[in-house]
């Protein structure tokens, strides 16, 4: 199953979420603004995506600016950030199977679900 971590109030998010409707695939769309990943979730992601946390960090957001910013956190500090103040994490996300994408640009969601 096909699942994006989902931001309606994103362009980006819901430009890969346009890219997954037109697809016709099955898909699970997951608002995590509002159904925050778990740690265990996110572990998951970050190893389907190959990258190490602080990849999964929107590092321009005010509050990883205002809070985190010139500060060491070890992966386990940055996951609990993410958890606490779920607007940092990355977006869009589509996982399919064991394989995961930061849909930026959406094009690498088509690459992801062909």
């Amino acid at each position: 199953m096909i699942k994006i971590y989902h931001n309606p109030r994103c362009r980006k998010s819901r430009e890969g979420l346009d890219i997954l409707e037109k697809s016709g695939k099955e898909f699970e769309v997951i608002k995590y603004l509002e159904d925050v990943p778990s740690k265990d979730e996110l572990k998951t992601i970050v190893t389907y995506l190959g990258i190490d946390p602080i990849n999964l960090v929107r590092k321009n957001e005010i509050i990883w600016k205002e809070k985190f910013r010139d500060k060491y956190l070890t992966d386990e500090e940055i996951f609990d950030a993410m958890i606490t103040y779920p607007k940092l994490i990355e977006r869009p996300i589509v996982v399919k199977d064991d394989q995961a994408v930061i849909g930026r640009p959406a094009s690498k969601i088509t690459s992801l679900i062909e």
